[in-house]
């Protein structure tokens, strides 16, 4: 079996160029050209306008409204932007290098390399391939056009929640152009004609959920996408509030289920299939199917892996629901199943459990390891120092407050639904990390300046920062589906603005409810 493509998250120009029509080769060239130069301009400008701010935070300000410009335009890969910020926080002495560097070392890094690890091992032993044409292969599935559709999607957010979802979409992105391709082919055979692909509305709409649902299911769980672990980190170092595995799957579950159901209602009539029937797909999954052949030891190995990250990831959560979090077991626990900790031993696994013995060939190699998306761990390092940075210095405080006078904003409802509307703006524009990175701490900050409850803003940053549905640079998700030709931009768009509406009302409403019964803050 070959290797399914490995996504590539951070693509210079010349590397996307080749997937481009004309046209948005210029666009594409355009946009990272001016970034380049614009960047240092709106971050000279920026640092002069902050004048009456101290200087730390004026120097900050600058240097972040430069990296957004950044990020953003994609001028240069944009971890590479990352670290030139930390590397720039110390020269400008806005802050030491111990305090810079120091954030990789938390804790919640090392959650990110070991669930990182993890994945690659899913991904080497096809466990990712045969979990979807599974779900695929249940009675009643493959017969309709509709129900493979919602089947996508269930598949695609439930290995969102634990794989990234990156990794996801560019796992489930072949399966469902290979579906397409059959389609295709059975209505070329009923027309006697040829029927492009791309062109279908199946097409679309199945994509679409593929990429969508990707970043819906990477709420889930706090290791399924990048925005919660750093909001998530930020909650607890700077807020002092901690919000466990367990209760954030309770949290988001709710949020994910209506989300769900809201995009498989949505997307199908907006892209309703050329047909409700079509005969012989089954058969085409079972083809695949059995091309992947018995589960090997390595597919078992990984299996066991992850059954244990999963298992002590969750396991605290359930102790402090049964004993109300009160007892010393309960302290006991979730002070030794370090999520950190949990991650690394169960990735350490994968280099214990043995395919082969008598060979000494084991479930993983380290230059299996090093195949893992180092960018994004770099990028959340950068994240968890900037976002402290930016409260350490007060320059959240002051743009928290600005806004909370500008907006006449003070009650809860208000600030949760401006910090919900910004985090997805900026999504749209930039990587969904960078978007929590900046938005967290002004959300944070205009709470506590009204005295509500701060966890419930953030919260609602966190979650909207993997809601970028309306252009492709929104996520990796979109580019990839995107990038297969099938999804046209304006119904991308078109999807993407009616999604990005309904989940801010969801988020809104869904996290300020649950984080109000769960007694989060």
């Amino acid at each position: 079996m070959s290797e399914p493509k490995r996504p590539a998250t951070y693509r210079t120009f010349d590397e996307v160029k080749e997937t481009l029509s004309p046209a948005e080769q210029r666009f594409e060239r355009g946009r990272r050209t001016i970034g380049l130069f614009a960047g240092p301009v709106v971050g000279i400008v920026t640092y002069l306008l902050c004048a009456p701010l101290d200087e730390p935070a004026q120097r900050l300000a600058g240097l972040l409204a430069w990296v957004v410009v950044y990020w953003i335009s994609e001028a240069i890969p944009i971890p590479v932007t990352a670290m030139a910020a930390m590397a720039a926080t110390i020269v400008l002495n806005i802050a030491a290098a111990e305090e810079v560097f120091g954030a990789f070392g938390n804790s919640t890094i090392f959650v990110f390399i070991g669930g990182f690890i993890i994945a690659e091992a899913m991904r080497k032993h096809g466990l990712d391939r045969r979990f979807a044409f599974g779900i695929l292969s249940l009675p009643g599935v493959a017969q309709s056009t509709t129900r493979i559709i919602i089947a996508f999607g269930a598949i695609t957010a439930l290995l969102s929640g634990f794989v990234s979802n990156t990794a996801t979409a560019a796992m489930m992105m072949p399966i469902a152009a290979g579906i397409v391709g059959f389609l295709a082919s059975v209505l070329s055979h009923d027309a006697e004609e040829e029927v492009d692909p791309q062109r279908l509305h199946f097409a679309t709409a199945l994509m679409l959920m593929v990429a969508y649902g990707a970043s819906i299911g990477g709420l889930l769980t706090p290791v399924g996408s990048p925005p919660n672990l750093i909001g998530r980190a930020y909650l607890e170092e700077e807020l002092d509030i901690v919000v466990p595995f367990f209760q954030w799957m309770v949290l988001a579950f709710p949020l994910v289920l209506v989300m769900f159901a809201v995009l498989c209602l949505l997307l199908v009539r907006l892209n309703r299939p050329e047909v409700k029937r079509v005969e012989g797909v089954d058969g085409y999954i079972k083809e695949e199917r059995d091309k992947l052949g018995r589960m090997g030891a390595g597919g078992r190995n990984t299996l066991i892996a992850f059954g244990v990250a999963v298992t002590l990831w969750i396991f605290p959560g359930a102790v402090g629901l049964v004993t109300g979090g009160e007892s010393s077991f309960y302290d006991a626990t979730l002070s030794r199943l370090d999520e950190g900790a949990v991650a690394i031993v169960a990735a350490s696994l994968l280099f214990l459990l043995p395919t082969n013995w008598s060979e000494r060939s084991f479930t993983l190699t380290w230059n299996d390891a090093t195949k893992i998306d180092w960018g994004t761990i770099i990028l959340f390092g950068s994240g968890i120092t900037l976002g402290g940075l930016l409260s350490s210095t007060g320059l959240a405080e002051t743009m928290g407050t600005s806004l909370s006078d500008l907006l006449g904003t003070s009650e809860l409802l208000g600030i949760t639904i401006l910090a919900t509307v910004i985090a997805v703006l900026i999504s749209e524009t930039t990587s969904n990390t960078a978007s929590v990175v900046v938005v967290a701490p002004i959300a944070a900050q205009l709470a506590l300046a009204t005295d509500v409850n701060p966890a419930i803003p953030v919260l609602a940053a966190i979650f909207g920062a993997s809601f970028g549905f309306m252009l492709p640079v929104s996520t990796p998700p979109n580019a990839i589906v995107y990038g297969t030709g099938m999804v046209p931009i304006t119904k991308m768009v078109r999807s993407g603005v009616v999604f990005d509406l309904v989940g801010i009302v969801i988020i809104v409403a869904g996290v300020t409810g649950m984080a109000t019964l769960l007694g989060i803050g």
